[in-house]
């Protein structure tokens, strides 16, 4: 009996990911397959391939080993999601911001919608929930 089918393995180094803080002050591990079906979900019959997804979680990856941290609040891996997806598909980013900001009426989800546009770009306008901000340096 011979097999003809190819196989193909992927391979990835795996990186030491922070803790996430959730919420509630619980903390669990990073989960790349969880965070991988929540970006899925929101790109769900929208012309979003696979692979495009696959870079999108990387590059937030990337991101959050960059800081260094031991921890990362839960709320940073969400601004950093709808950071992507803002650049990746509006209605993906309008997708995932509805589960994950918990709209309590249609008047924040219309407000989301204009302030869209708006959204910072860059990872300096993210926060981390414990950090607490430094003075400004007096100038002579």
């Amino acid at each position: 009996m011979r097999c003809d089918g190819r196989f193909t393995t992927y391979e990835r180094v795996e990186e030491v990911m922070p803790l996430i803080l959730k919420k509630d002050g619980r903390r669990e591990p990073y989960v790349r397959e969880k965070l991988f079906g929540g970006v899925q979900k929101a790109c769900q019959k929208l012309p979003v391939t696979t692979q495009r997804i696959e870079a999108l979680i990387q590059k937030i990856e990337k991101k959050i080993q960059s800081f260094g941290l031991k921890e990362l609040p839960s709320r940073t891996l969400g601004n950093l999601v709808m950071v992507e997806l803002h650049l990746l598909n509006k209605v993906a980013y309008i997708r995932f911001a509805s589960v994950y900001r918990e709209f309590r009426d249609v008047q924040e989800f219309v407000a989301e919608l204009r302030d869209s546009d708006t959204l910072a770009q860059d990872a300096a306008s993210l926060t981390f929930a414990f950090v607490e901000p430094e003075p400004p340096e007096a100038t002579p």
